[in-house]
């Protein structure tokens, strides 16, 4: 039995030695003391519950990023901010939730137990104080107070000068949506802070749609949407024209008309089943040449997932990609200079019982923030 256990012993330290990983220096994580019957008193904080307190992502601490007076505010480096918006929908809505839902799934996550084994970095224990926001506080009743209060959101919290000046002066943004037409935002925060950017669209729709086409023209209030965003956001000079899509594949409503625009919005393509094709190292190096050195703001719809991977969202579309397929990808996009990014299109009432969608949108959130991590850049202009 010791002669297997020996041996076993040795495989596996072997394979892991064949990794090549390489672990940067470990953080001092603050060690909690035996519980004994003489500090009963203080059983909560001693076992560090992981379902106790105020609903944060991975258990980051809650700051209210709204507060006027100076000596109330808070520096930060990163922030996430939930969008509760789903009144830009052309299908089921319940993405109101989403944020909600995001923060549910990354329950399991907290920084004593958050070593990535395939980059070996601990994202909660980086160089960046990380803190959440909350919610924004949006109106269900008027989209374009929503969207209004939203934008004042994002500006104030992009604001505040950052914790790490040495770093950036500008903190970011990961937001938690919310349906998609958040990300509109999220853009023109960006913007003020950076200039234009290149934008990594994961999305099974193109979203370039022309409001006169995804809205009908009926008004101006029905034509900004979760499919016409990137059309305005381009109309509005927030984006760069060597932006790309990835995960496309749902149908468009003018055969060819919808593609014109799409590339005069300044988007390339790469479609759900170039992955069959060119394989996820294709698809990141494809990304990689389209951006270049470029700021760049990634946006996930999780619908970009297959619908098996997550059901969980207003308009799924079949023959996406899979979880790990698309954490690969995004995983590989470091070295990147990310200045921004959102997981939107949750709606966590469509969720299988053991919480799928939401686990998954937990995990591309985290990969968004470990690319932020890994390629800290100052401010431009």
């Amino acid at each position: 039995m010791l002669l297997v256990f020996g041996l076993s012993f040795v495989l596996f330290s072997g394979s892991c030695l064949g990794r090549n990983i390489v672990f940067p220096p470990i953080h001092a994580v603050p060690v909690q003391a035996p519980l004994t019957t003489d500090n009963l008193e203080n059983i909560d904080i001693i076992t560090g519950s992981q379902f106790s307190g105020l609903s944060t992502f991975a258990h980051v601490p809650y700051v209210n990023c709204f507060v006027d007076s100076e000596a109330e505010k808070e520096k930060y480096d990163i922030a996430f901010l939930g969008a509760p918006f789903d009144t830009g929908v052309t299908a089921r809505p319940g993405a109101r939730y989403g944020p909600g839902g995001i923060r549910q799934g990354s329950t399991r996550m907290k920084v004593e137990s958050a070593w990535n084994i395939y980059t070996g970095v601990n994202n909660l224990l980086s160089w960046a104080k990380i803190v959440d926001c909350g919610d924004a506080p949006l109106t269900f009743l008027d989209n374009t107070i929503a969207l209004k209060q939203l934008d004042k959101a994002h500006k104030v919290i992009s604001s505040r000068i950052a914790n790490s000046t040495d770093i950036s002066l500008v903190p970011r943004i990961i937001t938690l949506g919310g349906d998609h037409t958040t990300t509109l935002s999220a853009l023109r925060s960006t913007y003020e802070k950076w200039g234009p950017v290149s934008v990594i669209h994961f999305d099974s729709h193109i979203d370039t749609w022309d409001p006169t086409v995804l809205g009908g023209g009926i008004s101006d209030y029905a034509g900004v949407n979760h499919g016409t965003f990137l059309h305005i956001a381009h109309e509005e000079g927030l984006i760069r024209n060597d932006s790309i899509h990835v995960g496309i594949r749902a149908p468009l409503i003018r055969r060819k008309g919808d593609l014109r625009n799409d590339i005069r919005c300044g988007f390339d393509m790469i479609t759900a089943r170039d992955i069959d094709l060119i394989g996820t190292s294709g698809i990141i190096q494809k990304i990689k040449d389209r951006v270049g050195s470029n700021n760049v703001y990634i946006s996930v719809d999780i619908d970009v997932l297959d619908p098996a991977y997550a059901p969980a969202t207003g308009t799924a579309e079949p023959g996406g990609f899979s979880t790990r397929e698309l954490l690969t990808i995004i995983d590989g996009l470091r070295g990147l200079p990310v200045i921004g990014g959102d997981v939107v299109e949750v709606a966590p009432i469509y969720d299988t019982r053991g919480e799928t969608t939401v686990l998954a949108a937990a995990e591309i959130a985290n990969s968004l923030l470990g690319l932020m991590i890994a390629m800290p850049v100052p401010v431009k202009g």
